[in-house]
């Protein structure tokens, strides 16, 4: 693969993961300090919708008409705009939401399109795209460290960055660069022109009826229960950190990036001892052991807790994730993986996070009633309630989940690979 080419679909991967990292853990700091406390669960509804809605436009549209490097710079100039007006907005909330509604009906597309120009020019997937697809996390990474270190010296008023609209006009600015760049990268023709494309396929309901088994709905009806308290790690651990004292909360947020690369890398070594049950399971009881630590963690401001709390994202997202999407793989014929890892993605991302994230909206309200804040002994008393949930998952997941095909076939590849 030319170092050239490597190079370009790399910075295009740093770039779409900086925009969404710029915005996606700062919104609820900066709507909770402009009279919009009491909806910042929305930034984390209008996103799932745009997931849900993003399967349909990329397979009925993008896929079919348009070169790919084409709409992904549409796109991103078009998210651009709408991110820009967005914080202009703040005195509306109706408009300040529907505004990131359109930004992110923009911006979800973009990640399966990302995804896809970058498999159509490599020739080795499994050794070439983790390489490329790291630099997302990294650009994710960079955008938290650069809001809380070098957006400092943008404000004034003693505020600190992720109070102000400086990562909405930061993500603005990084959307319009990439939306130029698009334009730069090597032609991508669209992959199913001329082929017949189906709702039911788009959605994932063909690859329903292959997939379907015991072990395969209790798994996907996991992913589901799973992604309704991941929604509260979303919405409310900026607010939680902004409430127990800590000044650089984007940056203080990159560890659970950082501990996602760590972890990306381990993973064969656990993969190779655990096996497709026990990594999954490893993962949601990551999400117990992670609120758990919040809630404890809340009432005394233990700030190593908290940090222990957040680190642990890297197990939660890719012992839980990214094993779901090896495990797909593994029980998916060619014909539908397309398919099956749109239907899951659709569960987790899209109707799960949808649910939960006004789940956890109205749990948060209730304990908020009418104050401000939180106070110390209410985040411990919220913390606990996704625990639980989480832990009730588990406990379900690991009784009724068995795959014995699937554990043989994982473990014939891994004697074979040793």
């Amino acid at each position: 693969m030319p170092l050239s080419l490597r190079i370009r679909l790399s910075l295009l991967m740093f770039l779409e993961f900086f925009i969404w990292g710029a915005w996606y853990t700062t919104v609820a700091v900066f709507m909770s300090n402009h009279g919009m406390k009491n909806i910042t669960q929305w930034p984390f509804t209008v996103n799932p919708i745009a997931a849900i809605i993003a399967p349909f436009f990329v397979g009925l549209i993008a896929d079919r008409y348009f070169a790919t490097e084409r709409v992904l710079g549409v796109l991103h100039l078009l998210g651009a705009l709408f991110m820009f007006l967005t914080p202009r907005a703040v005195a509306h909330p109706l408009l300040f939401i529907l505004l990131l509604l359109a930004y992110n009906i923009c911006y979800m597309p973009t990640m399966s399109l990302a995804n896809s120009l970058t498999f159509h020019h490599i020739t080795d997937q499994e050794k070439n795209f983790p390489t490329i697809r790291v630099f997302g996390t990294i650009g994710w990474i960079v955008a938290g460290l650069f809001i809380s270190f070098v957006g400092v010296y943008f404000v004034s008023n003693g505020l600190r960055p992720e109070q102000t609209a400086m990562p909405l006009y930061l993500t603005s600015v990084a959307s319009l660069l990439l939306g130029l760049y698009s334009f730069t990268l090597p032609h991508t023709p669209p992959p199913a022109a001329g082929k017949v494309v189906s709702i039911r396929s788009i959605a994932g309901i063909d690859a329903l009826k292959q997939l379907g088994s015991g072990p395969f709905y209790i798994f996907l009806l996991c992913s589901f229960l799973i992604c309704i308290p991941l929604a509260a790690y979303y919405n409310f651990t900026q607010l939680f950190l902004e409430g127990t004292g800590f000044k650089n909360i984007a940056a203080t947020q990159t560890i659970g990036q950082m501990s996602e690369w760590i972890f990306m890398l381990l993973m064969p070594l656990f993969f190779r001892r655990l096996g497709v049950k026990w990594m999954l399971a490893m993962g949601m009881l990551a999400w117990t052991v992670r609120y758990a630590l919040f809630a404890l963690g809340a009432p005394h401001e233990i700030v190593w807790m908290i940090i222990v709390g957040i680190a642990l994202h890297g197990i939660c997202y890719d012992f839980f994730f990214v094993t779901g999407q090896i495990y797909v793989d593994k029980k998916s014929t060619p014909e539908i993986r397309g398919q099956a890892q749109g239907l899951i993605v659709l569960v987790t991302y899209g109707v799960g996070m949808l649910i939960g994230a006004q789940i956890a909206g109205a749990v948060y309200n209730s304990f908020l009633g009418g104050a401000e804040k939180l106070t110390l002994n209410q985040w411990n008393q919220f913390w606990w309630i996704p625990s639980i949930f989480a832990l009730i998952v588990l406990i379900f997941f690991v009784l009724a989940f068995r795959d014995k095909k699937v554990e043989a076939q994982v473990a014939a590849e891994q004697a074979t690979a040793g």
